[in-house]
């Protein structure tokens, strides 16, 4: 077990060093699985709802588990390896070109930044839910944008800290790269300009996370309803009705007509069109209309409910009620619902809805010939 294997850096790696590693890291993944089993059987049993500061730590807890595995793993390297230094180790090269000389130390330095860059994220999202809760008019799509500018900024930082960390220059990368950008920014003209209008919508404002909208896609004459899930850099995530969570590219949203239900006025005007025979009581139908309208009760009573006629159709009256209502989610469900009861108020009060009628004509030419033979 303990004869040589290879090399790691200046340590001599044997089959003990191997097991200590693989253990280690093994069984702090299965103390996390069974932390996190254990802790969330007890809250939900306690009816408990961990968020904040609590939530972040409790997190940071079921991590520590890996800090403590890597420890371990190199202190096994103790048994075969007596006159080595963890100094020494840290500061090899295993990476070392004319150009590139990555080391041990600036691995975990890398790891560190991440690490930090989680719980600098973490935290910030924790003060920044705090100051919304704190307000009086708080409002989930500001936070949301808030948190992103937050993380996208965190990210920038962390990224240049590891080319710091590598001893890699940020000049010349972003020069070496600035021919490269503009040949693919020629052909990823659709992906720039999607990001663009990423950003606009994070700071603009006009459509936020928990927004309802309503999207002409140009397939079908209805529109579709939508609810704004979560806003990304290049695409947006949105809910339909049927529960369907679809990815919109951002420009959609901001090239596009688009109605968010969620600014401005909370209640709109809908209609429900109704066709009658010709004979029956306009004035019955009209009070019967109002009658099922106002039965409803996501119905804005003060709004006013008319009725109108709108044309003489070809099969019969063709009527409209038109109501005012919330610019719900569930809008028709609610225009389902009124429905049914028109279509019970005009069968209790005989108020025929008619067919479509077609007259079917044989010409006489064709008779005749019938007859002939």
């Amino acid at each position: 077990m303990s004869k040589f294997l290879f090399w790691l850096g200046p340590y001599q790696v044997c089959m003990w060093n191997i097991l200590i590693i693989v253990i280690s890291f093994f069984g702090a993944y299965v103390l996390k699985k069974i932390f996190h089993r254990s802790v969330k059987r007890y809250l939900t049993s306690a009816n408990i709802h961990l968020e904040g500061r609590k939530a972040i730590w409790l997190r940071l807890l079921s991590q520590s588990g890996f800090a403590l595995a890597g420890y371990i793993s190199v202190m096994s390297f103790n048994i075969n390896n007596e006159d080595v230094t963890f100094r020494e180790f840290l500061d090899f090269n295993f990476i070392d070109t004319s150009k590139i000389k990555i080391s041990f130390e600036n691995v975990i330095f890398v790891i560190l930044i991440i690490f930090g860059a989680r719980v600098t994220l973490n935290i910030a999202r924790l003060f920044i839910q705090r100051r919304f809760k704190r307000a009086k008019r708080s409002e989930i799509g500001t936070e949301y944008v808030y948190v992103q500018v937050v993380k996208y900024i965190i990210i920038i930082i962390a990224f240049v800290c590891v080319l710091a960390a590598l001893d890699v220059d940020a000049k010349i990368f972003l020069g070496g790269s600035a021919a490269l950008l503009v040949g693919i920014g020629l052909g990823l003209q659709d992906v720039f300009k999607d990001l663009f209008s990423g950003l606009v919508l994070l700071f603009e404002g006009s459509i936020r996370v928990g927004d309802v909208v309503e999207i002409n896609d140009g397939k079908s004459s209805e529109p579709m309803v939508a609810k704004i899930i979560k806003i990304n850099v290049r695409t947006t995530q949105i809910e339909t009705r049927d529960g369907n969570i679809l990815i919109v590219p951002n420009a959609k949203f901001t090239q596009e007509y688009i109605e968010n239900w969620s600014h401005g006025s909370t209640l709109s005007r809908f209609r429900i069109p109704v066709t009658v025979a010709y004979g029956s009581d306009t004035h019955l139908v009209s009070e019967l209309l109002k009658q099922a309208v106002l039965s409803h009760p996501k119905v804005n009573k003060s709004g006013g409910v008319s009725v109108r006629l709108n044309d003489f159709g070809e099969n019969g009256l063709q009527m409209e009620i038109m109501f005012w209502a919330d610019q719900s989610w569930d809008i028709n469900i609610y225009k389902s619902e009124i429905r049914f009861e028109i279509d019970r108020l005009f069968r209790h009060y005989n108020v025929r809805i008619p067919y479509p009628q077609r007259d079917v004509r044989i010409a006489e030419s064709s008779v005749e010939t019938k007859d002939s033979e």
